[in-house]
């Protein structure tokens, strides 16, 4: 059977890690978390001093690529965790200032360009689902099927709300809207690769869909993509 590159983008708190995981265990492919990369190296910025609310350290930043390590550890339970230069950090890079501290390197061309380089590398052997904000129109512009996931800032806001309160996090669901609203500008706008549908992408809007309807049209797609 034909193995191929699924490329998913959309907005945060859209459902882009459910829908992806989801879909690799589905077609048995190998799932890759961009937006956890990012995090990693937000959450890196945050514990070394590099990041504050005002400004960020690029020449630091920079220097200190080459010593950040980014890997994918699958569970036992079939869950992926995120592992910094070999620590497990995936509770720590779910938070809203690690959230923050992501958007803000993530506007920064040299990390773009680092992290997109080893993003091409692993989808190098295809049979892999990735999802981020630039993968069908930068990571991947040649992938056999795109997804823009979509859904309206209140239902997105809502939801992450929802997550952060699982968590323990203090927080209203006015300040995850406006931080929601806030990001989706610095991704829109940002000069390095925008978030943005590509050309040829097909939209899913889940602002109304059960996580069982969107899988059942996500998978409808995957299937006919495989069998062209």
């Amino acid at each position: 059977m034909k193995r191929i590159i699924v490329a998913i983008d959309g907005y945060s708190s859209c459902g882009k890690s459910t829908i992806a995981k989801s879909l690799a265990r589905h077609a048995g492919y190998t799932y890759v978390d961009t937006g956890a990369m990012y995090r990693a190296v937000g959450l890196y910025c945050l514990q070394h001093g590099l990041i504050s609310p005002e400004s960020t350290d690029q020449a630091g930043l920079q220097e200190a690529l080459t010593l950040i390590r980014i890997e994918f550890r699958l569970q036992p339970d079939g869950s992926q965790h995120t592992l910094l230069n070999g620590q497990d950090v995936e509770q720590a890079i779910r938070t809203l200032e690690v959230s923050d501290a992501a958007s803000r390197v993530s506007v920064l061309p040299f990390v773009r360009r680092h992290l997109v380089a080893q993003q091409q590398l692993m989808g190098k052997a295809k049979g892999i689902v990735m999802d981020g904000r630039d993968i069908g129109t930068v990571v991947f512009p040649d992938a056999e099927l795109k997804l823009f996931i979509t859904a309206a800032p209140e239902v997105r806001a809502e939801r992450r709300y929802k997550e952060l309160l699982e968590k323990g996090e203090q927080t209203t669901l006015e300040e995850v809207l406006a931080a929601t609203n806030e990001r989706d500008y610095r991704d829109t706008h940002r000069a390095e690769s925008p978030l943005r549908k590509a050309d040829d992408a097909v939209t899913v809007d889940n602002s109304h869909l059960t996580r069982e309807e969107q899988m059942q049209v996500v998978e409808q797609l995957f299937q006919q993509a495989i069998a062209d």
